[in-house]
């Protein structure tokens, strides 16, 4: 936890589950009455409220285990056995609650829930996916509901037909215990049953990303006696003593990129440019710390391969033969909405020093050096993963001499290979990172194009725009070459 305080850091938490939980019973409610009113009205109102009540603690049991497994991060958590389980119960008791307790009815319930929970995991489901642009809540939810509804149309009639395919091997006594009417109202019936549960688990997934993606502002109300003295220690707190795969971290970086790149909150982004600019080095360490892990971590899966080509590390996009190597590569899907956050934010607070630093902290604190040199290093790690090949040009050919091609296949044997690649989830966000960084990298040298200029007319661009120590990947001839395809808007 933080020491942000503790309490503090607990009720954000604890209030949106409690809004979770309360937002679903009220879809579960609305779902569970339209079955009943258009399906079995011919119920007893004692009937229905014991499957109501039966209805709802499926649901509940379902929705907790939901939010225990939900998380921003794209591991395997041990923890979703437990999901699968408790979806199994889940099913089988929704299905009871709608139909009426019965042996097959219960079996075919825990066959969809199985089946819904399988798919879940296999899909990734788990992980929070954070909206590009943030709505209101009604409008985020409400863009959410035709999809839903379409997934659990596909979802119900195939694990209709996987939980009745399973009843073929059942004991004859047991597949044969429903009698509900005729064949065709039985079947029409159970299926009904088994859409409106799964209707109700993807409204509840849906209402799960969207209220715990939701966007939480990390400062003291405007106008109070903190936000005057100190409004950047609640987000600093958080971002800097919150464990890694804490929901609360990846909601302060979501809130400091917001904070660095709009307008709207300008009070929070000109308290970073204070006189003693330790708030300002606070803000930049945490922006460079992931960057400079997804490097690191990078380098390490190179090494892993053979040190005579080590640009070949594209192969794993294909076919890993190097389970180290790969889980070291993809760090970059595992955590590629906190490397975004950090290099938009990193980028956007420094073109903004150029106008906003009144006191010259960023400048003087060697920020926007570490800046540079952290992005663009960044940027060669993830085009060495994607299979360009790096080569470091004679002196006399500094301007516009960085090279980077691609590694030399042939031509067949390229498309047969770029093809499968962009199979691969770690092709897709090695592409979109590095466009991230490109990105960023020329916000910062738009921003600073004349000095930049001016620095390498005199010979100082390496000492003034490159840092001093060893970069997390590469090396600083190679920075500084990469660093004057910037400014020649040549690089690509």
């Amino acid at each position: 936890m933080c020491s942000w305080t503790a309490a503090e850091s607990d009720m954000v938490v604890k209030n949106r589950l409690v809004g979770f939980l309360l937002w679903q019973s009220i879809l579960s409610s609305l779902i569970f009455l339209a079955f009943t009113i258009t399906i079995v009205s011919w119920r007893s109102a004692t009937a229905i409220f014991v499957s109501f009540f039966s209805f709802h603690l499926s649901q509940l049991l379902f929705s907790v285990s939901l939010s225990t497994v939900l998380s921003p991060q794209t591991k395997f958590r041990r923890i979703l056995p437990v999901l699968l389980t408790a979806a199994a119960v889940s099913g089988s008791l929704s299905a009871v609650s709608f139909c009426g307790f019965n042996g097959r009815v219960g079996f075919k319930g825990f066959a969809s829930g199985l089946f819904y929970a399988s798919f879940y995991v296999y899909k990734r489901r788990w992980v929070l996916q954070f909206p590009i642009i943030q709505r209101p809540l009604f409008f985020s939810f409400k863009m959410g509901i035709p999809s839903a509804i379409i997934r659990a149309l596909k979802l119900s009639a195939a694990a209709y037909l996987f939980s009745v395919l399973l009843l073929v091997f059942l004991p004859h006594h047991f597949s044969t215990d429903l009698k509900l009417g005729n064949f065709f109202t039985q079947h029409i019936i159970s299926y009904a049953a088994c859409f409106s549960m799964f209707l109700c688990w993807e409204l509840t997934h849906h209402l799960h990303q969207v209220l715990h993606t939701k966007r939480f502002i990390f400062a003291p109300p405007k106008g109070s006696a903190a936000a005057e003295t100190n409004p950047s220690e609640p987000l600093l707190a958080t971002l800097e003593e919150c464990s890694p795969a804490s929901p609360l971290k990846y909601l302060a970086y979501l809130d400091l990129c917001m904070v660095c790149e709009n307008n709207v909150d300008y009070w929070r982004r000109a308290a970073f440019f204070e006189e003693t600019g330790e708030t300002y080095k606070r803000v930049a360490a945490v922006c460079l710390r992931p960057l400079e892990q997804l490097a690191s971590k990078l380098v390490q899966g190179f090494e892993c391969s053979s040190d005579d080509k080590i640009f070949s590390i594209s192969d794993q996009l294909q076919s890993p033969t190097n389970p180290r190597q790969n889980s070291k590569c993809h760090e970059l899907v595992n955590d590629f909405q906190v490397y975004t956050w950090s290099a938009r934010a990193l980028a956007s607070l420094t073109s903004r020093s150029r106008k906003e630093d009144r006191f010259g902290v960023a400048q003087l604190s060697g920020s926007n050096a570490a800046a540079i040199s952290t992005l663009i290093a960044c940027l060669l790690a993830v085009e060495t993963l994607m299979g360009k090949k790096i080569s470091l040009q004679p002196s006399h050919q500094l301007m516009g001499a960085f090279s980077t091609k691609s590694a030399t296949f042939s031509t067949g044997r390229r498309d047969v290979r770029t093809g499968k690649r962009r199979d691969d989830p770690l092709y897709s966000k090695a592409y979109a990172m590095a466009d991230v960084l490109r990105t960023s990298i020329y916000g910062i040298v738009s921003a600073f194009h004349h000095e930049m200029l001016n620095s390498a007319k005199a010979g100082l661009l390496e000492k003034d725009w490159i840092t001093s120590s060893k970069p997390p990947f590469g090396t600083r001839e190679l920075l500084l070459q990469k660093l004057h395809l910037f400014l020649d808007f040549q690089a690509s």
